[in-house]
């Protein structure tokens, strides 16, 4: 399950606002890229066009050389800062809608054999998040790292080739996002996704990418400053410094 994204001079504008501009990027299959810049540089944009929320205004988007489809799908997980999860399902009913309503779109409900499988499965899952013990707590009864954690089981759950982070832990104290940092290393080279983090956090972008790309607009127009948009400026390759931090890891 391969999943190799390239951006072809993507551009993005509201009206007269341009937000991106002319953006040109390739992520390779399996990276695990960050991205970091300015509030209001268009880091969401960037996500959001990625998971087909917006459509690039120029330009294209490919994933495995196909067109990006024009809305979300299945293979694009995505987790949000602000937690998506459902608040009147209990936590293995919430990690198990994804894929009931994909298998039954019209009832959104499976029976027999087929409900039983994807039970144990989103127990299996919810195991893997540290959320085995929590499964019939509703969303209310947990803390704000524990539903981040439901967040990420909803996303993989429908097995992405993509997972898109928005600013993912910056709710969360820190030893709690300690915490969600190895969760979701783990599970990056368990799943061997390809990730794409928004963040404003430089030392979170460094310490989980293996790339570090920054947006932000290199040209200003005092009298005009919705003329240009953000580009990327800085593209960072973060793979020597993970090889170092696991040379380094204790056996």
């Amino acid at each position: 399950m391969m999943a190799v994204i390239r951006l072809d001079n993507v551009s993005k504008s509201y009206g007269e606002t341009v937000v991106l501009e002319n953006v040109s990027l390739t992520i390779e299959d399996n990276e695990f890229l960050a991205v970091v810049g300015p509030s209001g540089a268009g880091k969401t944009t960037l996500l959001r066009m990625l998971l087909s929320q917006e459509a690039p205004s120029s330009g294209r988007i490919l994933i495995d050389d196909a067109p990006i489809a024009a809305e979300p799908m299945p293979d694009r997980g995505v987790v949000f800062q602000r937690y998506s999860v459902l608040p009147h399902r209990t936590v293995i009913r919430n990690v198990m809608t994804g894929p009931e309503w994909l298998a039954a779109p019209f009832t959104g409900r499976v029976m027999g054999r087929a409900r039983a499988a994807l039970k144990s499965r989103a127990r299996n899952m919810l195991d893997r998040v540290g959320l085995g013990d929590h499964a019939t707590l509703y969303p209310a009864q947990l803390s704000g790292g524990q539903q981040q954690r439901l967040a990420i089981a909803q996303a993989l759950m429908m097995n992405p080739k993509v997972l898109l982070l928005d600013e993912p832990f910056g709710a969360l104290d820190p030893a709690t996002r300690r915490a969600m940092h190895r969760l979701v290393l783990g599970l990056w080279a368990e799943h061997k996704m390809t990730v794409v983090m928004i963040t404003h956090d430089l030392s979170e972008a460094f310490h989980l990418g293996t790339r570090v790309v920054a947006v932000e607009k290199r040209r200003h127009d005092p009298h005009a400053p919705h003329r240009y948009g953000s580009v990327i400026t800085t593209d960072f390759d973060a793979k020597p410094r993970l090889a170092r931090q696991i040379a380094r890891a204790p056996a």
